[in-house]
């Protein structure tokens, strides 16, 4: 059964008196908008809920049908790698998620399906972070994939990836591999490991066994990952509630500040920088403390200098 979008709500447990962090350092980031007739490829939005945040970014960079086409087989791939409500920004957001597929949905698409190789119990990641509830009300499906259970590596397939420095190959999931388009959708949040994971990183729950990554040099080996041939044609960076401490999981809920910011980008290396920068006061980090972002942009997967090469649509809600 359908729910509407205030009963979803109530189901999540969202509150509906937080109040939005304010000061951030990167304030400034968005104190004017581009040029409405230029064409962004980094848009940044603040200030609303998680889908109509979605809505407007979508809008000035094209709309969906700029990403999407009648008939295509297309796959979203949020973070859903921890047993954690959204009420713990470990995961993505799922209205945001919801939203995403509605509209793909809405677009013509001929099945939209989400997936992530997950770290807790897949079907427990899926439920308790409202991810699934929201996508089947979508109209969307879920792909089951747990690497715990060695039955499900049938469903990755090696692929070569002549540019990595280390990462030479990985298994990746077919469901990225078969698909027409995907979607790249990350929560922004701090890491134990990586210090920061976003959209860059996002790309390891396409990887059957990640672990690697951890053994090998984790931030190159997270740009190496980002040179898969398929790249996604949209990174989507959920900020609503960034996870500032005990990443990549969270304890509790203090754990997670409400910022309300989204970033869309066809550039995932700026979208990364992008976000970096907006969350700097609250993570404490710098671009020299995330080795993977500025590898990728020397593996020419995009650019840091997000000020000067990046066309970009600012808008406050």
């Amino acid at each position: 059964m359908k729910m509407n979008r205030k009963e979803f709500l109530q189901t999540l447990g969202v509150a509906s008196t937080a109040v939005a962090v304010s000061g951030l350092d990167a304030v400034e980031l968005f104190a004017q908008n581009a040029n409405k007739d230029d064409k962004p490829n980094l848009v940044a939005v603040r200030n609303g809920e998680p889908d109509v945040m979605f809505q407007k970014g979508i809008e000035a960079l094209g709309g969906i049908g700029k990403f999407v086409k009648k008939g295509q087989k297309v796959i979203v791939k949020p973070n859903i790698g921890w047993d954690k409500p959204p009420r713990i920004p470990a995961n993505t957001n799922p209205i945001l998620i919801g939203e995403i597929v509605k509209q793909i949905m809405n677009a013509g698409a001929k099945e939209v399906a989400v997936f992530d190789t997950t770290c807790d119990n897949t079907k427990n990641c899926y439920k308790n972070s409202g991810i699934e509830d929201a996508v089947v009300n979508a109209g969307g499906k879920m792909i089951y994939t747990d690497k715990k259970d060695r039955a499900y590596r049938k469903y990755y397939r090696e692929v070569k990836l002549p540019e990595g420095k280390i990462l030479k190959s990985a298994e990746i999931h077919e469901a990225i591999l078969d698909c027409d388009v995907w979607f790249n959708v990350p929560v922004l949040k701090v890491h134990g490991g990586a210090k920061l994971t976003c959209a860059m990183k996002n790309l390891m729950g396409i990887v059957w066994e990640p672990r690697i990554f951890h053994s090998s040099g984790l931030q190159q080996c997270i740009a190496d990952i980002c040179t898969l041939p398929k790249k996604p044609i949209l990174n989507v960076i959920d900020g609503y509630r960034i996870l500032t401490a005990h990443g990549p999981q969270g304890r509790s809920e203090a754990d997670g500040v409400l910022t309300k910011i989204q970033i869309l980008s066809t550039d995932i290396v700026a979208a990364d920088t992008y976000a970096l920068e907006i969350s700097k006061s609250q993570t404490n980090l710098t671009l020299e403390n995330v080795g993977h972002i500025s590898a990728g942009e020397e593996l020419k997967l995009g650019t840091t200098d997000f000020k000067n090469k990046v066309n970009i649509i600012k808008i406050s809600i």
